[in-house]
C-alpha cells in the first residue's frame, strides 16, 4: 500500500488525514495518509529516509515548507516563484521533487465552487507572509487588472513586489493608505482570525459586489468573513475549500486522478 503523511509542527489538528482518506474513498486509490510531528532538526532527514523506505509523497505545513523548498532537488514553476513547498514526491529519476499547491486551491475555490471570476479584477491581499507568497503565482496567472498587497510592515509587501517584478507589477501598501476605493476581491493573507483579530483596515475597500476570502478557517464565521457580512460583500469566504482544493491537487500530482471535492468539503464542514 502507498504511504503518504503530511509533516508539520504541531500537526496533530491537521485535517489532511481525513481528507485523503475520503479522497482515496472516493477515488478507489490504495493508500495510507498519517500525520507525523518532526523537529527541525530532524526534518532533512526524516523526508530522505521516508523516501528511502518506499513513501510516495509528502505534504508540508507549517513551519516547514521553506525547508522542503531547499531540500527538493527539481521544483516547479510556482513553487520557485513562492519559494515555499507543500507537496513532495519522488520523479523517476529518484530526485526528490517540490511544488507548491496552496494558490491552486484558492483559485480552484473561489472560481470553481464559487463562481467567483478573478480575471480583470482587482485584487487586495492583507499580510506579506508565506501564505501570500504561496498564492500569488495562481492568482497572477488568472490575469487580474492589478494586485495590491497592504501590509503593517509595508517592507515585506516591497519585498515580495521586488520578487515578482519580473511577471507582474504588484503595488504595496499600509492598511491605513489604501484609501477608499473598493476592490473585486480582498483575501486576508495573515493569521489574525486565529486570535479573532482584524487587520486594521477601513470598511470601505469592501464594495457591494466584492468577494471576501479569509485564509483561515474555523467552525463558525471567522472575524474577518463574519466583518466582511457585515460590510455588505457579495461573498464571505473562510479558507476551508482552499485546504481541501490544495490537498485535492497534491493528490492529482501523486495519483494522477482529480478527486471530487464537493462532497468531501460537505463532510468535513459539518
Amino acid at each position: 500500500m502507498s504511504r503518504y503523511a503530511v509533516i508539520g509542527k504541531p500537526v496533530n489538528h491537521s485535517k489532511s488525514p481525513r481528507i485523503h482518506s475520503l479522497f482515496a474513498k472516493e477515488t478507489e486509490q490504495e493508500m495510507a495518509y498519517e500525520a507525523i510531528e518532526a523537529d527541525e532538526e530532524s526534518f532533512d532527514s526524516f523526508v530522505t529516509d521516508f523516501f528511502a523506505g518506499g513513501g510516495s509523497g509528502l505534504n508540508i505545513t507549517v513551519p516547514y515548507k521553506e525547508k522542503a523548498f531547499a531540500l527538493a532537488e527539481q521544483t516547479s514553476d510556482r513553487a520557485g516563484l513562492a519559494r515555499a513547498v507543500n507537496t513532495l514526491y519522488v520523479d523517476d529519476q529518484g530526485r526528490i521533487c517540490g511544488d507548491n499547491t496552496d494558490g491552486a486551491g484558492l483559485v480552484n475555490d473561489i472560481k470553481t465552487n464559487h463562481g467567483f471570476e478573478i480575471r480583470g479584477g482587482k485584487i487586495l491581499i492583507l499580510g506579506a507572509g508565506g501564505a501570500v507568497r504561496g498564492a500569488l503565482a495562481s492568482l497572477i496567472a488568472e490575469q487580474p487588472e492589478a494586485i495590491t498587497i497592504a501590509n503593517r510592515t509595508v517592507s515585506r509587501a516591497a519585498q515580495i513586489q521586488q520578487e515578482f517584478s519580473d511577471v507582474f507589477d504588484i503595488s504595496v501598501s499600509s492598511y491605513e493608505e489604501l484609501g477608499d476605493m473598493p476592490f473585486d476581491l480582498i483575501i486576508n493573507g495573515t493569521s489574525l482570525s486565529l486570535s479573532n483579530e482584524l487587520p486594521a483596515v477601513a470598511a470601505s475597500i469592501i464594495g457591494r459586489d466584492s468577494c471576501c476570502y479569509d485564509m483561515m478557517y474555523a467552525d463558525t464565521d471567522t472575524v474577518f468573513v463574519s466583518w466582511s457580512k457585515q460590510h455588505g460583500a457579495a461573498l464571505a469566504l473562510d479558507g476551508l475549500g482552499m485546504l481541501i482544493e490544495q490537498a485535492a491537487e497534491s493528490f492529482y500530482i501523486w495519483r494522477g486522478i482529480r478527486p471530487n471535492t464537493q462532497s468531501v468539503i460537505g463532510r468535513i464542514r459539518s
